[in-house]
């Protein structure tokens, strides 16, 4: 058996604010909550392959590993897969973007499976995965949508 999550949230905000804020993988810690760091191993044209690590979990545990995540600007797509699996026998993500009459849709995709000995199975992940992505999913909608409300605010005049 193998893991499936689709989640998707609309961000009042224009498409380039959207993309530029959601692909600047080196800001990620000021995006999400959950990452402590972030390192840039490489880039090769579109394709950037670098190492995330979270913040500590409820028992201490920092987990962190490698991902290699393939932008592409023209068709709103991104794809990604974690190099350094972990407890994961895989896990492939996409990310899409598309124009809305209310914003910008942004939807993930992820497709993995558990390895055997992992302490969890694909069902749990599953449960896990989409309650996490709704969470940062809002929080990266807040964060965008309060930085295209400061750009759109009238410059102070002087006296």
């Amino acid at each position: 058996m193998a893991g499936h999550t689709e989640n998707e949230i609309v961000i009042n905000a224009p498409l380039d604010l959207v993309w530029e804020m959601t692909n600047d993988i080196e800001n990620w810690p000021r995006l999400f909550s959950e990452y402590a760091s972030v390192e840039i191993l490489s880039r090769d044209g579109d394709t950037t392959t670098f190492r995330l690590t979270m913040h500590p979990d409820e028992n201490g545990t920092v987990w962190s590993w490698v991902s290699q995540r393939t932008a592409d600007r023209d068709a709103l797509t991104v794809r990604a897969h974690r190099v350094e699996t972990g407890p994961f026998q895989y896990m492939d993500i996409r990310w899409e973007y598309a124009q809305t009459s209310e914003g910008v849709r942004m939807r993930w995709t992820q497709d993995f499976a558990m390895k055997p000995d992992a302490p969890v199975d694909d069902t749990w992940m599953t449960r896990n995965i989409n309650r996490n992505s709704r969470v940062q999913m809002a929080l990266i909608r807040d964060r965008i949508e309060q930085r295209a409300r400061r750009a759109d605010e009238p410059a102070a005049m002087a006296d």
